[in-house]
């Protein structure tokens, strides 16, 4: 089966909220580059050639920090929701939404090890190396349904999947400036080209908090139950 079949099957159950505006569909787009370009390094590139085994490197390390932030995140939410009404009835989205979360970083820390170690097996690249490249495109393909609806949090509230697409993005991006990890570049410059993505999908996530407030009245501190669109 294709990967991408088996990633819209896996990562966009039903269950998850349709889209309710066109415009907000049309940031989550543009969110979604910008993510990508955060955790892959666009920087790699820019400083001199494509360094394969950074680039992993950089997308495990999103991906582990999905399996942080996401659960840290929506944890200072409920404290912060319990104050004006009950939080049991998310008791079920946010175990689906978990559920996701868990099949995304280990599919994607199974496909990422093979990519960085098929290469040393000798003949067995010959068998390992197929399935490391079908592993590679199905965690491409999840990535991008993931990142737009960010594990079905939008079925908690929707404004979950912006702000923990802004707080991933910055979490991956950051430790190189406090390493000072610039690869090779300026401090202006390797500032300007570690930050440019997570500063974008900020951005755009606040431009679709906006909306949300705006035309559905939907307020990330306000209860779900409340905001419910």
């Amino acid at each position: 089966m294709a990967p991408k079949d088996v990633a819209e099957r896996l990562f966009q159950p039903p269950w998850i909220p349709v889209p309710v505006d066109p415009f907000i569909e049309g940031l989550k787009r543009f969110r979604v580059i910008a993510g990508l370009v955060t955790a892959v390094g666009v920087y790699t590139v820019v400083a001199g050639g494509f360094d394969f085994e950074e680039v992993i490197e950089n997308l495990l390390t999103a991906t582990l920090v999905l399996l942080f932030i996401t659960p840290l995140s929506v944890g200072v939410l409920l404290l912060i929701w319990r104050r004006s009404a009950p939080i049991g009835t998310l008791r079920q989205p946010l175990l689906r939404s978990l559920r996701l979360l868990l099949y995304f970083v280990g599919s994607a820390v199974g496909s990422f090890t093979l990519l960085l170690f098929a290469p040393r097996t000798g003949m067995f690249i010959l068998l390992l190396g197929p399935v490391a490249l079908w592993g590679l495109a199905f965690v491409a393909c999840a990535a991008v349904r993931l990142n737009a609806n960010f594990f079905g949090t939008a079925a908690v509230h929707r404004c979950l999947p912006p702000v923990l697409a802004a707080a991933t993005a910055w979490l991956t991006a950051v430790p190189d400036l406090v390493t000072g990890d610039l690869h090779g570049l300026g401090l202006t410059m390797g500032v300007v080209f570690i930050l440019g993505a997570p500063v974008t999908v900020t951005a755009l996530s606040l431009l679709e908090m906006h909306r949300l407030r705006r035309h559905l009245g939907v307020r990330l501190l306000g209860h779900p139950l409340a905001s419910r669109a």
